[in-house]
């Protein structure tokens, strides 16, 4: 078990079996600074070493998600310290990517710049009918930082990003789910409740096969299809070699539901 400190620009609430985590600096929307590229450095360390959380909602407090990273703190940087600054968010996301737990972001707002990026380091996107997304930095004279020129592209195909990225445009949520970008669009008033109950379901499953899951799915998409199916049947092995598949199989043929105790 792990210990969540009072971050100065996260919120958390520890549920059974899962954490939200909520960016909280409401009056600036909640943009990105180095002191909250920080706290989610934090506490993504923190969920994976905690064994009572297997899933993660990551939303926004207020009226935004993310609505960029903090341009007034940007502006003062050096061409040096922008560098140090860009490879911060990008370390800090990564750990978002690479934890071996879901991570669903309730997006229930402004997504933009950054807080697009902080999104698509995510697994799964649920937006709020409201929420609205895009990648401005151009009109800025820079260009996605924090990983956005590559996820992006990974998620809507290069050509599509490219319209995003160009444009420096913004999109609704409809638009979002229809180029990919979102899996799901619920009512806001809806959203957090559709994201607990999407993670509610993820619970019922094996914890361990899910972990296989993305690691799979995550490293295969990087490879070619050969190399990929090889990783896919080392996962595969250590989730067949576990109490759990023992368990859900068992359970299968008896007609009961499951107790799946790897973690």
């Amino acid at each position: 078990m792990s210990d969540y400190r009072e971050y100065e620009t996260l919120l958390t609430e520890k549920k059974d079996g899962y954490i939200i985590v909520k960016t909280n600096r409401p009056e600036a929307l909640n943009a990105l600074n180095a002191d909250m590229l920080r706290d989610i450095a934090d506490v993504f360390t923190a969920i994976a070493r905690d064994d009572e959380v297997n899933a993660v909602i990551l939303t926004g407090e207020g009226r935004a998600f993310v609505a960029g990273a903090d341009i007034a703190q940007m502006s003062r940087l050096s061409a040096v310290e922008g560098r140090a600054f860009m490879k911060k968010g990008q370390a800090a996301f990564q750990l978002i990517e690479d934890l071996e737990k879901p991570v669903i972001a309730a997006v229930n707002g402004f997504a933009l710049g950054g807080g697009l990026e902080l999104a698509m380091a995510c697994d799964i996107r649920f937006a709020s009918d409201k929420a609205k997304f895009g990648q401005p930095e151009v009109g800025l004279g820079i260009i996605p930082g924090f990983g956005g020129t590559q996820r992006l592209a990974r998620l809507v195909g290069k050509g599509m990003a490219k319209y995003l990225i160009y444009s420096g445009g913004t999109i609704g949520a409809e638009e979002a789910l229809s180029i990919g970008l979102v899996e799901k669009v619920y009512p806001a008033d809806e959203l957090i409740d559709r994201a607990v109950a999407f993670v509610d379901k993820v619970l019922k499953n094996a914890p361990l096969a899910i972990r296989m899951a993305k690691v799979a799915i995550n490293t295969g998409s990087e490879a070619d299809l050969r190399t990929a199916v090889a990783f896919e049947a080392e996962a595969m092995s250590t989730a067949f070699g576990s109490e759990d598949r023992v368990e859900g199989m068992t359970a299968f043929l008896e007609k009961r539901p499951p107790d799946f105790k790897c973690r």
